[in-house]
């Protein structure tokens, strides 16, 4: 689904004092909720340096949801979230609060306001890409809330309850008039930036061979942070940074003015072509987790709290109309 980066305009105050807070997200381990709540509250967009409304939200316990919980869950009393943000985390989905220590973005207030539905302490816990999954399949951790997106092949070690439509977009500079229109062949020639082992990096590959069997060059390049993608953007080492589209747009928003200005180029489907992507709550294959939290979601869907939370991190026209089990993700073929 189309998207401008208006959606996430911010003031050019909040956009110059977001610059000491969004490259700190190098703690690891776990993090407290981002404040105190009373219970039945949860705090979405706290700590946050200007990127979210803070909003207070009541979320009571529901007990018929919290019924159909695996025992050894609802016995320990917590929810092991698990993000995959290190080093340097990913505005706004996830990063490093204010005070330089807490996980605040829209992925840990969610798994927050699943949490507080189920009665249980969320404990978040922060890691690289790759370790975020070592951790689901080890039974470390009960769930992902990280901007996962739900594609076949992962549905064989894993189950999906979505939540959010997913959206991919190309940066590019200021100054730069290509666009993406979603016609891989555009790319012939380009050299374009993206995350290792993320879907959009599965994507690109097979345009990359596609373009390879028609004789034609795509040069993917790879970076360990955000800040050294955008240095060899500004620096024209490449053309285009393929991200989630709510982080192009966040970056865009935050350069607005500057001599690092970028814009968005387009997005595409998480998904394909074919079919519009999800990003969802990710747990160990039949782990008995996907159903409860598809639930808790559809809950704060009814309820309100799930609106009020996307309006608070700027994401609104991401929303679904209800969490689903396993819907279908992205092919296997990328068609």
């Amino acid at each position: 689904m189309p998207r401008t980066a208006s959606r996430l305009a911010l003031s050019a105050a909040a956009a110059a004092t977001l610059l000491l807070g969004l490259t700190g997200c190098g703690s690891s381990g776990s993090s407290a909720a981002a404040a105190a709540d009373a219970k039945g509250t949860v705090t979405v967009g706290a700590l946050s340096n200007g990127a979210a409304h803070q909003t207070t939200l009541k979320v009571p316990e529901v007990a018929a949801i919290r019924a159909e919980l695996p025992a050894a869950v609802r016995k320990r009393g917590q929810l092991v979230v698990g993000l995959g943000f290190l080093p340097a985390g990913s505005p706004p989905i996830g990063y490093t609060g204010t005070d330089q220590k807490t996980l605040t973005g829209s992925e840990p207030d969610l798994g927050r306001l699943v949490a507080a539905v189920f009665g249980l302490k969320p404990v978040l816990t922060n890691a690289t890409w790759d370790n975020l999954f070592i951790g689901i399949d080890s039974g470390k951790t009960d769930v992902g809330f990280s901007n996962i997106t739900d594609t076949e092949q992962r549905k064989q070690k894993y189950d999906f309850a979505s939540y959010r439509q997913d959206n991919l977009g190309f940066e590019v500079r200021k100054d730069d008039s290509w666009t993406f229109t979603g016609d891989y062949r555009q790319l012939a020639g380009k050299t374009v930036a993206v995350g290792s082992g993320t879907n959009q990096e599965k994507i690109l590959l097979e345009w990359q061979a596609r373009l390879k069997a028609a004789g034609k060059k795509l040069t993917i390049k790879y970076y360990q942070e955000a800040n050294s993608t955008y240095l060899a953007l500004n620096s024209h080492r490449i053309d285009a940074y393929f991200a989630p589209n709510p982080s192009v747009a966040y970056h865009v928003a935050k350069t607005a003015g500057s001599p690092q200005a970028t814009r968005s180029a387009g997005t595409y489907s998480g998904a394909g072509a074919s079919l519009q992507g999800l990003i969802c709550a990710t747990t160990k294959k039949d782990d008995g987790l996907a159903k409860p939290l598809a639930d808790a979601i559809n809950y704060l869907v009814t309820n309100g709290q799930y609106a009020k939370w996307l309006a608070a991190w700027n994401l609104s026209d991401e929303a679904v109309d209800r969490s689903l089990v396993n819907p279908p993700g992205l092919p296997l073929s990328n068609s």
